[in-house]
């Protein structure tokens, strides 16, 4: 198996809303669950105080990220209208196509950090069925 490509976000929540969050990360991950065979892992954690959430993303390839990307556009929109204030930071591990890059900088908006970690040097993917 060739490296993944691992995709993390952390996001600032609106002030109140880590309820509304909470409901929206199920909903949202069923929804992937279903529609995203492909995907290895999606999860999203909570600090301490509920001010900021990550969502770690597992995807077999860059392809798969952009597919994915496409599936939940409508639903992220309407996330940072809803629950989400800001992104505040985007780390990405393994080869993103441009494609990819542009769509995580149209989302993010300007200024937001994007660490881009392109070579594997070495690993591997576990993946256990449940």
């Amino acid at each position: 198996m060739s490296a993944p490509f691992i995709f993390i976000a952390t996001n600032r929540l609106r002030e109140g809303k880590l309820a509304a969050e909470r409901d929206r990360a199920a909903d949202l991950s069923s929804f992937i669950e279903v529609n995203e065979p492909q995907l290895l892992a999606f999860n999203e954690y909570v600090n301490e105080d509920g001010t900021e959430v990550g969502v770690v993303q597992i995807h077999p390839d860059a392809d798969s990220m952009e597919f994915h990307m496409g599936v939940v556009a409508e639903r992220a929109a309407r996330a940072y209208t809803e629950t989400l204030e800001a992104t505040t930071g985007i780390q990405v591990y393994g080869e993103p196509s441009e494609a990819v890059l542009e769509m995580l900088r149209r989302q993010a908006g300007a200024g937001v950090p994007m660490t881009v970690k392109r070579h594997h040097l070495g690993g591997f993917t576990r993946v256990h069925a449940n």
